[in-house]
């Protein structure tokens, strides 16, 4: 994959769930085009198992994404250190498919929590740390794009980041900071794996138009993108990094 080595030169930028999959991807990504960049992780040895591979251009903050003790300290720390954010990306989510019926509050408040109350108090904690004309990327789902069985709960939440998205974009817009989100198809993360069988991956792949799932770096490139200046004239959006899940039918399914 090739890199523009300046991008982000000078550039301070956030990750929040940056110890793994399209979090620790795009970390990467940001690295390579010269950023300095935190990562927060609620797993301390997730955490420094992900600064060791990130390398001195990295520093991680252990933390819940859901806490506003946490997002204060760790706006805190970063103020301290740092003084400003350039980048914004609220990253930190979790799946969750389950039929309507199973839902219990418990996990009501779980997944609303880390899907959608993160996201919005991640941008309110970190927005007076981010100058006029700085970016913030949130990660949102293909999910809001189409109506998936017994993901009701789940595809609620990342329609309300993806509201959130555009709001922000005009709430503030005099200040020049552009808001966009990422709403992934199939991912090839730690977490994909997990969850579906090696059998559920190969079908899916075959309602991809592209032929396969993505991967993480592919996520993360189209971060690095909205997260840059080459995208000045893009806000309120969300792009889709699907392989074409979501606008085209592939051949197979013909």
């Amino acid at each position: 994959m090739t890199f523009n080595g300046s991008r982000f030169s000078d550039k301070i930028a956030l990750i929040t769930g940056g110890t793994s999959g399209m979090g620790l991807a795009t970390a990467h990504r940001l690295i390579a085009e010269g950023a300095q960049v935190i990562i927060t992780g609620r797993d301390r040895t997730r955490l420094d198992a992900a600064l060791e591979e990130l390398g001195d251009r990295a520093f991680g903050i252990p933390g819940d994404a859901t806490s506003l003790t946490d997002l204060e300290a760790l706006t805190a720390t970063v103020r301290d250190r740092y003084r400003r954010l350039d980048v914004v990306f609220a990253n930190a989510g979790v799946g969750a498919f389950q039929p309507i019926g199973d839902v219990t509050e418990a996990e009501f408040h779980r997944v609303v929590d880390v899907n959608f109350k993160a996201a919005f108090f991640t941008v309110q904690k970190t927005l007076p740390l981010l100058p006029d004309r700085g970016a913030i990327v949130i990660n949102a789902s293909f999910a809001l794009h189409r109506g998936v069985p017994d993901a009701a709960l789940y595809s609620a939440t990342k329609a309300a980041v993806h509201n959130l998205t555009r709001t922000l974009a005009a709430e503030l817009a005099p200040r020049r900071i552009r808001v966009n989100s990422v709403s992934p198809g199939y991912v090839d993360t730690p977490a994909f794996r997990a969850e579906i069988s090696a059998e559920a991956q190969s079908a899916i792949a075959t309602t991809v138009a592209a032929g396969r799932v993505g991967t993480a770096d592919e996520v993360a490139a189209a971060v690095a993108f909205l997260a840059s200046d080459e995208a000045s004239y893009v806000n309120g959006q969300d792009i889709l990094v699907d392989g074409g899940l979501i606008p085209a039918v592939p051949a197979p399914a013909l």
